[in-house]
């Protein structure tokens, strides 16, 4: 009787030990059956070696498929982080992005890079991309003109950090005409002020672009306006003093016949006062700083 049960107890634990086993091979199956983290249409890309993803990854640039481009640099920052074909991807990514269009994630990619790379050969180049970024955002003189500030910002240390590379004059091009554009939108809210007589708030615009701004092309009516609105409010020096400075760095211009006329209609003429702030813009006017 004993002996029986015993037995009985032996094949009662060993059917459990099977069937707990089967259970638990059962489950890891049916775990990879299930599983929603693997996708096998993206193993090929996950597993292909870094160098040919890389060359995988210039191919679709050659073919024009940039969004395939992107995922074959994109793999391999995923998969293998820092290490020398990630630095090179990282590259291409910034490039494959400004070229679709994906300016901030150009930006952000580029800016990736310079933190982790910032002395390697290619750092000018990624940062002449992040400035670039930025320059093809840039709107007219209407809208906010925070892209224009950007790209002086980041074209700047093109020129300050990598002053012997080959992005430097094209750099300096989009500084120019960045700050034109700086420039541009002052001019439009002080005219803006001017229509309106508000003569203040226009002279304090027209001076930041005659101050700030002097290589622009908008110092010629800026100076033009600021002979208008301080004759406006009889402030007769000054606008004498500001057609004076017009006419010494601008002859030959439209705005300078005008304000001419303006004053000689109240029977001043331009004439220079030392003492004023414009005369003192217009020392660096001449000297083209």
């Amino acid at each position: 009787m004993g002996f029986a049960g015993s037995e009985s107890m032996k094949n009662t634990a060993r059917a459990l030990l099977v069937s707990l086993l089967l259970a638990s091979v059962g489950a890891a199956i049916s775990g990879c059956q299930t599983d929603k983290d693997i996708d096998i249409t993206k193993l090929a890309v996950d597993t292909d070696p870094p160098e040919a993803l890389y060359n995988q990854g210039l191919a679709n640039i050659k073919a024009g498929n940039l969004g395939e481009a992107g995922k074959k640099f994109d793999a391999i920052n995923r998969e293998q982080p820092f290490s020398d074909w990630a630095r090179k991807a990282l590259v291409m990514s910034t490039f494959v992005k400004f070229r679709q269009g994906s300016y901030d994630d150009a930006i952000e990619s580029g800016n990736t890079y310079l933190k982790q790379y910032p002395q390697s050969d290619d750092a000018a180049y990624v940062q002449y991309l992040v400035g670039s970024s930025y320059s093809k955002q840039i709107t007219d003189v209407t809208q906010d003109q925070r892209a224009a500030q950007q790209t002086i910002v980041a074209m700047q240390k093109v020129v300050t950090d990598y002053p012997k590379s080959e992005y430097v004059t094209d750099a300096q091009a989009k500084i120019r005409f960045a700050r034109d554009q700086l420039a541009g939108k002052e001019m439009q809210i002080g005219r803006y002020y001017l229509e309106r007589k508000n003569y203040l708030p226009a002279i304090s615009r027209f001076r930041i672009v005659v101050e700030q701004y002097p290589t622009t092309n908008q110092v010629e009516e800026a100076l033009a306006r600021l002979v208008e609105a301080y004759y406006a409010m009889g402030i007769v020096e000054e606008a004498q003093t500001a057609a004076a400075v017009l006419g010494h760095n601008y002859p030959d211009s439209q705005w300078y016949a005008d304000s001419y006329k303006l004053l000689k209609s109240g029977g001043s003429e331009p004439r220079e006062n030392s003492g004023s702030w414009i005369a003192r813009a217009g020392k660096k006017l001449l000297l083209g700083t």
